[in-house]
């Protein structure tokens, strides 16, 4: 069986997307799974085993250049697929695998896709929670699975693959010894500070976990080096040689290979954190106004600090840095706490 998914366009949405694949290829071993998807999103879909191969989706985010599309998915008849998933809830999204003629072609109903999708599915959201769960159900018959309960167990959860050989190569490209324990940051979080856990805290936790002869990397693009930076020159003197910020320093796929490199992690709600769960990494996974009930770590090693509950839409925090109350009132202790935890009964095992 030949398959074509059209995928998300964020990096924790991508990472949730491997529930499908696994599923899929549980289903059909010998299935040939090709996913079409930003080509920013290569370096996850490469360490994902169940992908045959990544195909760029050269359109932007917004545009729906009809004829673009059509041109796409007449130029992948020749390949054909048998089945198509589209992950998306955009009409456009639902054009490619249209063009190309794909018998069967499943996904959540969305923007009205009606005739674009003959597999169409309707969503109850209280029947299924959780985004990995509307994910993994589309591999199954619509009739077998009803609610999240119907979902054979346990869901097959997100896994990237990184070899030894590759976390050694990029530790000595980044000049990294192997005299400490890494602990990674991920300070970052889309929408600005809002969802950030605040630099000083970040700065306490680094101070602590340097004291105790472990080296601290700091993850992110390019916008989160400010934010790493200030973490940095919040920590005494004798600490900042322990801290390497390497937020914007790195590829994606370097920052996943860097991040199995870590013993832990500790991470707002960003896409990072989901690499972080899939790498199997204890991770300690800090939540402000956004909730995890949706898209929480997919990972028996993450633990969720969160002081409040419900969804909150915050652009801007209260604090004159623009961070959230909730966020400040995590204190590094009881951070600390959870991550020593985590380590320990990881040792334990």
């Amino acid at each position: 069986m030949k398959i074509l998914v059209i995928g998300p366009s964020w990096v924790g949405d991508m990472m949730m997307s491997q529930s499908l694949y696994r599923t899929l290829k549980a289903a059909h071993p010998q299935a040939q799974i090709d996913v079409m998807a930003p080509a920013w999103c290569r370096p996850l879909l490469d360490r994902m085993p169940e992908v045959r191969q990544a195909l760029p989706m050269p359109l932007g985010h917004g545009a729906l250049e009809l004829g673009e599309r059509r041109r796409l998915g007449i130029s992948l008849r020749g390949e054909q697929y048998q089945r198509a998933f589209v992950l998306p809830n955009s009409f456009k999204s639902a054009l490619v695998p249209f063009f190309a003629r794909i018998p069967q072609r499943t996904g959540w109903r969305g923007e009205m896709r009606y005739g674009l999708l003959n597999d169409l599915r309707v969503l109850d959201k209280a029947a299924f929670p959780l985004m990995v769960q509307r994910y993994a159900a589309l591999g199954y018959d619509a009739q077998q699975i009803r609610t999240a309960a119907d979902l054979p167990q346990p869901i097959l959860w997100p896994k990237l693959q990184v070899s030894e050989a590759e976390v050694a190569a990029v530790k000595i490209s980044f000049g990294i010894s192997d005299n400490r324990p890494l602990v990674g940051f991920c300070p970052g979080a889309e929408f600005g500070p809002a969802k950030r856990w605040p630099h000083y805290h970040y700065a306490a936790l680094a101070e602590k976990l340097i004291g105790e002869g472990q080296q601290v990397v700091l993850f992110g693009s390019a916008k989160d080096h400010p934010a790493g930076e200030q973490i940095r020159q919040s920590l005494t003197e004798s600490a900042q040689p322990f801290c390497l910020n390497l937020a914007g320093k790195t590829s994606l796929d370097q920052a996943v290979v860097m991040i199995a490199a870590c013993q832990a992690v500790v991470s707002n709600d960003s896409g990072l954190m989901h690499v972080a769960a899939a790498l199997d990494k204890p991770l300690v996974a800090l939540y402000g106004p956004s909730s995890p009930d949706f898209t929480p770590p997919l990972s028996h090693q993450a633990k969720v600090i969160r002081l409040i509950t419900g969804y909150h839409k915050v652009r801007k925090g209260d604090a004159e840095e623009g961070y959230h109350q909730s966020l400040i009132d995590i204190q590094p202790e009881q951070v600390y706490q959870e991550l020593s935890q985590l380590l320990n009964s990881g040792k334990e095992q």
